[in-house]
């Protein structure tokens, strides 16, 4: 059922998937750019269209009754983003402790405008050992675009400007000055 959800959600709004899922058991899965609430909801139809089993990191706040199970349920692992509360290590213990872990998260942190993402996606890969796979919601052309894995180098400063190349194709709802 939930499979014809998102097939359905994604057909009728318009949206087509570019590019396949790797066959890795682990990594860390960036969406940028991170724009609209709406990203949330196509994230979760690629999700259930795809029949994958993804992990999520978001806003504690979101957890909340009554969507506090559902969203847990579909893998939402919430985050006090007020305080360091040592996501990272969690996640890092998490990709240890799993035969198979796909984390996705949003590297900018929040829908508004940021001058440079946060490094938390990239800590959590080095010290993991996964690769990071880069996934752009392209809202001018309705594709959602799945990019190769990226194998961090652990130089943030050299790899940060590789990874943010491999969105240049890609649009959010809500187009940031450069």
């Amino acid at each position: 059922m939930w499979r014809t959800l998102g097939r359905a959600y994604l057909r009728l709004s318009g949206w087509r998937i570019e590019g396949t899922f790797p066959t890795d058991p682990k990594y860390v899965i960036i969406v940028a750019p991170h724009t609209s609430n709406w990203d949330f909801m196509l994230g979760v139809a690629v999700v259930f269209a795809l029949e994958l089993r993804a992990s999520w990191l978001g806003k504690h706040a979101l957890f909340k009754v009554p969507f506090k199970g559902f969203l847990r349920w579909m893998g939402g692992i919430p985050v006090d983003r007020s305080a360091s509360h040592g996501v990272v290590g969690e996640c890092v213990r998490a990709f240890e402790a799993a035969p198979a872990l796909m984390l996705a998260l949003a590297p900018e942190g929040t829908r508004k405008g940021v001058s440079q993402w946060k490094s938390g996606f990239y800590l959590i890969a080095v010290k993991a050992g996964v690769p990071i796979m880069p996934v752009g919601f392209d809202y001018r052309d309705h594709v959602v675009r799945l990019k190769p894995l990226f194998k961090p180098s652990g130089d943030l400063a050299l790899d940060l400007p590789l990874i943010q190349a491999m969105f240049s194709d890609v649009h959010g709802l809500r187009e940031r000055p450069a």
